[in-house]
């Protein structure tokens, strides 16, 4: 128990620390208040997740725990996850050399607004957690896991990524960058192929998926795709 306290919330630090380095060190200044609000913002929802985790499925969260490139079963989604990795960190840096050399204005009210929108995608990857135990960090099908069709999954095939996305788009916004925002092109591509080809699996080894996809058509976004 306390192995898995110590490496969840030691694994939040460290990304809080390299978000952090990303984010400063293109910036230049520590003055770069929408980076602060940012880390913030994120910080806590983690915070508070992994906490509700912890109190109540410690299962899911050993199974977070375990993420990366290196912890993928599959080749095809090692490269995935390793190219997400590098589209995630540049929507950081981006922002950071947007401040630092002043190439787009972003209003507060709406910097405040994307914080909230990226608040927003944080708790619904929560209601995620919460509706499936088995929402592994990496491709996987658990020998005793069910298709989820209640929750979010009567919306979407794919809820939690759908909540990265909600994040994602908005976070170069909240960090006040416009600049950024074409750097989310990128993650949004990877999540759509790490989506279609998790599918497979799931079609091939997940029984009751097949007639499920049946009943819910939209992969990501409800009544768009």
């Amino acid at each position: 128990m306390n192995k898995l306290l110590v490496s969840s919330f030691g694994g939040l630090v460290f990304l809080l620390v390299v978000l952090g380095l990303c984010l400063f060190v293109p910036a230049g200044s520590l003055a770069y208040w929408q980076g602060w609000l940012f880390l913030a913002v994120f910080g806590v929802c983690v915070v508070l997740i992994t906490a509700y985790l912890f109190r109540y499925d410690q299962g899911l969260l050993t199974r977070r725990v375990a993420a990366g490139p290196v912890a993928e079963p599959s080749t095809t989604q090692k490269i995935i996850q390793s190219i997400a990795g590098i589209a995630f960190l540049l929507m950081f840096i981006v922002p950071g050399l947007d401040y630092r050399f002043h190439w787009s204005t972003v209003p507060v009210a709406l910097v405040v607004f994307a914080e909230a929108m990226v608040a927003l995608g944080l708790f619904s990857v929560f209601l995620v957690f919460r509706a499936n135990s088995y929402t592994s960090a990496t491709v996987e099908v658990a020998a005793e896991q069910k298709v989820v069709t209640t929750g979010p999954y009567a919306l979407v095939r794919h809820p939690m990524y759908s909540g990265a996305l909600l994040m994602c788009v908005f976070v170069p916004i909240a960090l006040g960058s416009w600049v950024g925002l074409p750097f989310v092109l990128p993650l949004i591509v990877v999540i759509v192929v790490r989506l279609l080809d998790e599918e497979k699996l799931l079609r091939k080894d997940l029984a009751g998926y097949d007639a499920y996809t049946q009943k819910v058509r939209y992969h990501l976004i409800p009544y768009v795709w």
